[in-house]
C-alpha cells in the first residue's frame, strides 16, 4: 500500500497489546464503543464457558431484574407442580375448588414457603409434603443470600463512569495539527491520578502478508492529578507520530483504529478503575474543533459543565492538507 512507505520508522512499535498481529484473524474493530472486546468465544463446552456470577454481575440492570423475577416464578411453578403431584390432600387449609384455583393455592403456598413468610392458613401434612416444604425453604434461604450478594456486588462494583466523544478530530494545534478526543466523568465520584494511553492499530502489508501493527501514540498531557471536568486528549501529528504524512485515504485504507486505555483511582470506591474505548477510521473527523462544554455562572459563582455538549464540534481550516 502507498501509505506503508510513509510509516515513520521512529514511531515506537507497541508489542504488549495482547492483540493479534495477523490481520486475517481479526474481523472488524478491536474494541466496541462500550470498551468490551469485539470478540465471540467458541469451541468450549457450554458448562466450561458458563460463568453465571460474572454474567449476572455485568448484565444490564433490567435484564438482571428480569432474570431474578423469572427465577422466582419458575422455581415456584416447579414446587407448585410437585405439591400437585404429591396430592393436594397433603396440604391442609386449601379452600380452592377449580383446577386453576388449586394450582394458584399451591403456587402461593410455594412462594410463602420459599420466602419463609408462612402465613399459616395452608400447611403441609405428611412426610413427603413436609420434606418438600423444608427443602424449598432451604433453597429459598440460599437463593436470597445469593441474590443479596449479587445486588451488593452490582451496587458496589467500581466503575469509571466516563463518557467519550463519539468522534476523534483532526484539529489545528499550535503551528500544526493534532488528533483530539475528549472524555468527561458523569457522576460525582471523581477520579485521581488518572493516566491515559493511546495505541494506534494499522493494517499493513509486509512481505506480501497483511499484518496488524501497533504503535504508541504520545499525548501532550497523559496524566492528570484529578478528573473533575471534561479533558481533551491531544496527540500531536508531527515527525514522531505514526500518522505523520498520512492522508485521509491512508487512514481509511489502513483501517486505522485508535485504542484508548484509561486508568484512575476512585476515591469513593477506594479502588483503581479502568475504562477502554476505540475510534475507527469512520469516526475520524478532519478539520474540526470541539465546542466549549462549560461556562461560568456569575450569579452562583460556580462553573456549569454541559455534558450534553460532549460530542459537539465545529468545522475549521487545517494548515496541513489531508
Amino acid at each position: 500500500m502507498a501509505f506503508r512507505s510513509r510509516l515513520n520508522r521512529r514511531a515506537k512499535t507497541e508489542n504488549e497489546t495482547g492483540l493479534s498481529t495477523n490481520a486475517n484473524l481479526v474481523g472488524g474493530r478491536f474494541f466496541n464503543k462500550n470498551g468490551t472486546p469485539n470478540m465471540q468465544v467458541r469451541g468450549l463446552r457450554f458448562l466450561d464457558r458458563l460463568n453465571i456470577y460474572h454474567s449476572l454481575l455485568l448484565m444490564n440492570r433490567w435484564k438482571f431484574i428480569l432474570v431474578i423475577m423469572l427465577f422466582f416464578i419458575g422455581i415456584n411453578v416447579i414446587f407448585a407442580s410437585i405439591y400437585l403431584l404429591i396430592g393436594l390432600e397433603h396440604l391442609g387449609g386449601l379452600v380452592a375448588k377449580t383446577s386453576i384455583e388449586k394450582f394458584g393455592e399451591s403456587f402461593f403456598f410455594s412462594a410463602q414457603t420459599f420466602t419463609t413468610v408462612g402465613y399459616g392458613r395452608i400447611n403441609p401434612i405428611g412426610f413427603l409434603a413436609s420434606f418438600t416444604a423444608s427443602l424449598e425453604a432451604l433453597i429459598g434461604l440460599l437463593s436470597f443470600a445469593i441474590a443479596t450478594g449479587l445486588l451488593y456486588g452490582r451496587f458496589a462494583k467500581p466503575r469509571p463512569f466516563i463518557q467519550y466523544s463519539k468522534n476523534i478530530l483532526v484539529s489545528p494545534f499550535k503551528d500544526g495539527v493534532a488528533l483530539m478526543f475528549r472524555m468527561v466523568p458523569y457522576t460525582k465520584n471523581y477520579l485521581v491520578n488518572v493516566e491515559v494511553k493511546l495505541t494506534l492499530a494499522l493494517r499493513v502489508v509486509e512481505n506480501e502478508v497483511q499484518k496488524n501493527k501497533f504503535y504508541n501514540m504520545n499525548l501532550e498531557i497523559a496524566k492528570a492529578n484529578t478528573l473533575t471536568s471534561n479533558w481533551t486528549l491531544v496527540h500531536v501529528i508531527d515527525e514522531n507520530s505514526p500518522l505523520y504524512q498520512f492522508t485521509k485515504e491512508d487512514i481509511e485504507n489502513s483501517k486505522a483504529e485508535v485504542l484508548v486505555f484509561v486508568q484512575g483511582f476512585d476515591e469513593s470506591f477506594a479502588n483503581t478503575v479502568i475504562s477502554r474505548n476505540s475510534y475507527i477510521a469512520d469516526e475520524f473527523v478532519f478539520g474540526a474543533k470541539f465546542s466549549p462544554m462549560y461556562h461560568a455562572d456569575e450569579m452562583n459563582k460556580t462553573t456549569i459543565l454541559d455534558i450534553d455538549k460532549l460530542h459537539d464540534y465545529e468545522p475549521v481550516q487545517l494548515a496541513v492538507q489531508f
